[in-house]
């Protein structure tokens, strides 16, 4: 099945779960990425429940902290 994985369709097999693709595609600290899917925002929590289906649209986002002086 083909997906969007960051603006660019990639191939994954059917019946991948967001949980797997995060590991697939070697994201950095997993634990603190936020996912988008189809522009909705996924908890952290239904990574491992959520299947993926043919033209789903996902993006990883990471929130950087920053300040000014």
């Amino acid at each position: 099945m083909k997906i969007i994985v960051g603006g660019k369709f990639k191939d994954y097999p059917e019946g991948l779960r967001l949980s797997a693709l995060i590991k697939q595609e070697n994201v950095e600290t997993p634990e603190y990425v936020t996912v988008a899917l189809n522009d909705d925002f996924v908890e952290s929590a239904a990574f491992d429940e959520i299947v993926l289906k043919e033209g789903d649209n996902v993006e990883f986002l990471y929130f950087m902290g920053g300040g000014g002086e």
